[in-house]
């Protein structure tokens, strides 16, 4: 199984859609990745928070398969063991997941490893524990990240990438919670590097389709 190269890294530095899977009474894991690859979706995150790594392997095992074969980057959400048993792209840490720099203990170099952070001290933290990418939110309320406060909003990330750049912190961030194809513009003017999506995809008539016009917005 092959492992990530240095330039694969690199994927983790350039402005990017990320989709976070999710479940609902409509889609399973793998129909929610299916369409967001079908929508030309080039980095993806299988994200099944509280299942254990037996009921998540054989799912993983699938969504990394699509995700190869759709030439996208494929991150697991929180299980390490498994991404590194799978060899997938990276990983994605919660705050209340396995510490960065014991991840980056275990898996090495040559994975992604991408942190959650709510705060420009959570930022710092990751920085110094090798992050090579930060998911920054909530943009605002919603029921995948419900234990994040305070909501940023535009200011807040303002904010956030301003105190960066000050402290000379070089890392992507990328914009998270209740984001929709309207607030795209007006984050991206904020300085962040990437938004990730999840609702406003499943929820649309036909989400392969709103991938695709989500991509096209964050292109233009």
């Amino acid at each position: 199984m092959r492992r990530i190269e240095p330039k694969q890294k690199q994927k983790s530095r350039q402005t990017v859609l990320q989709f976070i899977s999710h479940y609902t009474d409509k889609y399973s894991y793998l129909d929610s990745i299916r369409m967001a690859l079908e929508g030309g979706c080039q980095w993806v995150q299988l994200r099944m928070k509280d299942a254990t790594e037996e009921v998540m392997r054989p799912i993983a095992v699938e969504a990394q398969r699509m995700c190869r074969e759709a030439g996208a980057t494929f991150i697991i959400d929180d299980h390490v063991t498994l991404v590194k048993e799978l060899h997938a792209d990276g990983v994605h840490l919660g705050k209340k997941d396995m510490p960065i720099a014991e991840a980056r203990r275990l898996l090495g170099e040559n994975y992604i490893i991408g942190g959650t952070a709510n705060t420009f001290e959570d930022v710092a933290a990751h920085h110094k524990a090798g992050a090579d990418y930060i998911g920054c939110g909530p943009f605002r309320f919603t029921t995948t990240k419900q234990g994040l406060a305070p909501v940023l909003g535009l200011e807040g990330y303002r904010d956030i990438v301003a105190r960066m750049r000050e402290a000379q912190i070089n890392l992507p961030i990328v914009a998270i919670g209740g984001i929709t194809a309207e607030d795209i513009p007006d984050i991206m003017q904020t300085g962040v590097t990437g938004i990730a999506i999840s609702g406003t995809v499943l929820r649309a008539e036909e989400p392969a389709k709103e991938m695709a016009r989500l991509r096209n917005i964050l292109a233009g």
